[in-house]
């Protein structure tokens, strides 16, 4: 490129320069900035629109249009030709506005004489926070130029927002990350916490968006994108060579970071004035806006790699590295846009609760906060531009709720809230001990699910009587490599250790779908859910299998083991993956290793065709387990990662209970031991109505075991099945409103 550097935009910003360093209130400062850009444009009109709530654009400054005009009109997201410039975050160029599509007529800002009209979104790593327009009276279509300068322009408004650099009254003109903000998002583990914000990738602040040297903020930038290329090419040369997915990441890191392309833009950025830091974010926004558009999964995880690789050259450019010298606060909420499971046990328990921008409900960070018993919710949009650290923050987990910056009136509520909850956990306190015996004499088994050696505590403290399921995934994701054999055995010999002569059912590997081993090659699946996973990865890939196998027995060292294989389909999968065991046991003996006391082989019940299997299988089978979460996604064939669709069909729908019931039935029938696993087992309402339809052992998170063994402790089964039965032949299509009526009547 050339270095002839253009003087409009420089100057522009110069100017622009000159207005920031004078000691001006916002409103000012905004009136002065729209005076300054329409001169330079050579407009009548320039001016600024904000957004003062997320759907509602504000004039808040203006240039030839009506002054009076100014906070008082507004229009709605998509509303006239600045409103869709503001939902698409696209630029509008045309030299006859009124004949554009979606034109709106403002009568009391004055501006019927303006034919041209160029608007610019002004934004932010993403973050639409409002629109910039210059319009005049002559018939007038912008030049490429032209608009590439209000786009710069745009970029430093953005900047000078987030900085605060337009605080005055009103609300889109209020002060940035000090306002309360309240996020709808999506539950992934249940619980409420209240506590101060802890960025997992502190916000790099850019403070000088305007450059002062051109020739400066050139050599600046590339000596940054040399440092940075030379990183990665560090990272790539330390890499596991038999880590294809990493190397692949790495090798688009690399091609990024030698993009000519890339490269020229930002150069291009700083011609006009912007300094390398802004040059970097100009074009870290419009991936980010790009990556918005786009739907297929692969060029979204490339426009990923393009922004976090613009992070890493901020970081080198303004120094601020993840080490800013903050403090974690005594009580830290997680704030993040997504985070790995290891990251994430690095934390341990010293989080009170977890937000994550994306995430998904069964990811490795949900299965590792539910093992930690933090609450979690993802899908928390806008959290990671909002939050500070620091910031108060409350998190419901029950509801998908985020408060941030809350007022006293939410706080207030929130605190009821969680008094409650203390109080209902001292009253399932004094019932630990106690049996989940029902009002009828029935006794239903209290398990508890776990994954971690961190879990086993509250085997004692929860009052479960055995492990029902111990997932033993995790150890597998959270490395970046194998696990040797010798390495599970002492962790299960550990976990066995810890639990006493309490069961212990071992689910063996569960990966695929969602849960993917960072040292394996990734598999591009069109449905995940329903494709390679679990048992079917362990029957094609036998050797990973035998080892874990071979590992629990010597874990077992002559104790009694449990061991369950998950996703089995049909018969004919079960009885090759006990096979695998048979052979596990027979080389053990060969070794001369001491064989389990006794051995249970199980299955996880999570297909509806397993249900219909002969009866010889539910006879040759030790135990099933149904896994409810898998089981009601596949029975609904509704993906419970969908928020469109995954609470559209409730567990106590009648279909869905009668199916359940004709596992139980086939059960009895067989002699099968039989339990439920899942979320549905930790809920009460929903865990009574299982054990009034005949299930007697019920696994859960250690949280739930509580308030499951209250509300039994308090129901007669047989009258809630009366109710189950009543409402069935009554045609209804969930049982539950019946069932809470009762409830209510009872408790």
């Amino acid at each position: 490129m050339t270095e002839d550097f253009q003087t409009d935009s420089r100057q522009m910003l110069g100017r622009l320069r000159g207005v920031m360093a004078e000691d001006a209130a916002g409103q000012a400062r905004l009136d002065q900035i729209t005076r300054l850009i329409a001169e330079e444009m050579r407009c009548e009109v320039c001016s600024i629109y904000l957004f003062r709530d997320e759907d509602t654009l504000e004039l808040c400054a203006t240039e030839g249009l009506n002054p009076a005009a100014v906070h008082e009109t507004r229009m709605r997201l998509g509303e006239g030709l600045v409103g869709r410039v503001a939902r698409s975050g696209k630029v509008i160029n045309s030299d006859n506005a009124p004949a554009e599509r979606g034109f709106r007529f403002m009568p009391e800002t004055g501006e019927e004489a303006y034919s041209s009209f160029l608007g610019v979104p002004v934004r932010r790593l993403g973050e639409k926070l409002g629109v910039l327009v210059v319009q005049s009276r002559d018939a007038r279509l912008f030049s490429e130029d032209e608009v590439y300068a209000v786009e710069v322009v745009a970029m430093v408004l953005a900047e000078m927002t987030e900085l605060g650099a337009f605080v005055g009254e009103g609300a889109a003109m209020s002060a940035r990350h000090q306002q309360q903000v309240a996020i709808r998002a999506t539950s992934a583990q249940e619980g409420a916490a209240q506590g101060h914000v802890w960025l997992h990738e502190p916000r790099v602040v850019v403070t000088n968006p305007i450059a002062e040297d051109p020739h400066t903020e050139l050599n600046r930038l590339r000596d940054a994108v040399e440092q940075l290329r030379v990183g990665v090419d560090r990272m790539l040369s330390n890499a596991a060579t038999g880590d294809t997915e990493q190397l692949e990441v790495l090798e688009a890191y690399r091609m990024f970071a030698n993009s000519k392309g890339w490269l020229r833009r930002m150069e291009e950025d700083i011609s006009r004035g912007l300094s390398a830091e802004a040059a970097v974010e100009k074009e870290q926004s419009t991936a980010r806006a790009r990556m918005e558009q786009v739907t297929d999964a692969y060029l979204r995880g490339r426009l990923h790699d393009l922004d976090d690789l613009s992070n890493r050259l901020l970081r080198i450019l303004t120094g601020q590295g993840n080490e800013t010298g903050a403090e974690m606060p005594s009580d830290p909420i997680l704030v993040a846009r997504n985070i790995g499971p290891g990251e994430l046990l690095d934390y341990g328990r010293s989080l009170k609760g977890i937000v994550l921008e994306e995430g998904a409900v069964g990811s490795h960070a949900a299965i590792v906060a539910r093992a930690l018993a933090i609450p979690l919710v993802i899908h928390a949009d806008r959290i990671t531009t909002e939050a500070l650290n620091g910031d108060h923050i409350m998190v419901d987990g029950d509801q998908g709720m985020v408060h941030l910056r809350p007022d006293d009136t939410v706080v207030a509520a929130f605190r009821d809230k969680m008094a409650m909850q203390a109080k209902a956990q001292e009253r399932y306190a004094s019932i630990r001990d106690k049996p989940a015996e029902t009002r009828d004499g029935v006794h239903v088994c209290m398990h508890m699910n776990a994954g971690l050696m961190a879990d086993l505590p509250s085997l004692q403290g929860s009052g479960a009587e055995a492990v029902g399921l111990f997932r033993t995934e995790l150890q597998f994701l959270v490395r970046s490599h194998m696990p040797k054999r010798a390495e599970l055995s002492g962790l299960y010999a550990r976990v066995m250790d810890a639990a006493g002569d309490k069961r212990v059912v071992f689910r063996t590997l569960d990966i695929g779908s969602d849960k993917v081993l960072p040292y394996m090659k990734a598999v591009s699946e069109p449905n995940p859910a329903l494709g390679w996973r679990a048992v079917r990865v362990g029957l094609d890939k036998p050797g990973v299998m035998r080892m874990q196998l071979q590992a629990l027995i010597r874990a077992a060292a002559g104790r009694p083991l449990s061991v369950m294989f998950p996703f089995v389909a049909q018969r004919e999968e079960f009885t090759a993956a006990r096979a695998e065991m048979d052979k596990a046991m027979e080389r053990e003996r060969i070794l001369g290793h001491p064989l389990p006391r006794t051995l249970e082989v199980g299955a996880m019940l999570e297909t509806p065709s397993l249900a219909f299997s002969p009866d010889s299988f539910y006879r040759e089978v030790d135990f099933l387990s149904i896994g409810g979460n898998d089981l009601k996604q596949f029975f609904f064939a509704a993906d419970r990662e969908n928020e469109l669709v995954r609470r559209r069909y409730d567990t106590l729908n009648v279909s869905f209970l009668t199916f359940l019931q004709s596992i139980v039935t086939r059960c009895e029938n067989t002699g099968t031991p039989l339990s439920f696993c899942g979320e549905d087992a930790g809920r009460p309402v929903e865990a009574a109505c299982l054990a009034a339809i005949g299930l007697r052992t019920l696994s859960m998170r250690p949280a739930s075991i509580g308030p499951v063994k209250s509300i039994l402790r308090r129901t007669d089964l047989g009258e809630l099945l009366e109710v189950i039965n009543t409402a069935r032949e009554r045609g209804d299509q969930s049982v539950r409103p019946s069932v809470m009526d009762y409830l209510r009547g009872k408790l």
